[in-house]
């Protein structure tokens, strides 16, 4: 499970946190033909994976900094799904059953311009993962394949979107990802953010919500350039 203790940034796990790229059928849409050139030829055939070092992880209220050079980021509120025993080869129709809760996770990144192998450093930033320290347990989400998930800039709404309309769902993505790999108790799976991710700018705030999850709110801040 995830330790409920705060130390100061980010909020302390027992597991690993992991993402899920490419996961919203409207993302896949918009990349059209491209997913059938070089290097790939065709869309991914199982689910693609991203490890969050704890570098990345970030609680609520803490600053989202803009890297010194860059201008905007893009963030997106995604659903984490808290594992709750060890899971290997689990079956679609049982892989709920291995789900202890859910938490509101952020995505950040810095504007991407391709989707293949992504530079690490337009990703795995400092506090690039927010996460929320409240677990809420699964029994308390009938189903969490229809949540509305939003993100506000400056209090108005940028986003507004599903955790539906997914490549995989909560259960199809846990028995694909531990077909190759077991998940252990503690970690979590990222659903994926939606795709149109909005741009923040420096100054600006914004708070990532899903319903019945919560929110997390953070104040995009420019990096100053050390002398």
């Amino acid at each position: 499970m995830l330790d409920r203790k705060l130390t100061t940034s980010p909020w302390r796990l027992s597991g690993s946190v992991y993402g899920a790229l490419l996961n919203h059928r409207p993302e896949l849409a918009a990349l059209g033909d491209a997913v059938h050139q070089a290097p790939y030829k065709a869309p991914p055939q199982a689910p693609v994976l991203s490890v969050m070092p704890s570098h990345m992880l970030a609680a609520d209220g803490d600053v989202l900094y803009l890297p010194a050079g860059t201008t905007a980021l893009h963030v997106g509120a995604a659903l984490g799904i808290v594992i709750g025993r060890v899971a290997c080869r689990v079956p679609v129709q049982q892989a709920l059953d291995f789900v202890a809760g859910y938490v509101l996770m952020g995505e950040v990144t810095l504007p991407l311009t391709s989707h293949y192998r992504p530079a690490l450093r337009l990703r795995a930033r400092d506090g690039f993962c927010p996460l929320s320290h409240h677990i809420v347990p699964a029994h308390e989400v009938a189903d969490p394949d229809t949540l509305t998930v939003r993100v506000t800039i400056d209090g108005q709404t940028a986003q507004s979107s599903s955790t539906g309309q997914r490549v995989r769902g909560v259960a199809q993505l846990l028995a694909d990802v531990t077909e190759f790999m077991t998940l252990q108790t503690g970690d979590v799976l990222s659903l994926g953010r939606g795709h149109g991710a909005p741009l923040v700018w420096a100054g600006q705030h914004v708070g990532l919500h899903i319903d019945g999850l919560g929110s997390l709110h953070h104040r995009v801040v420019a990096q100053k350039v050390l002398p």
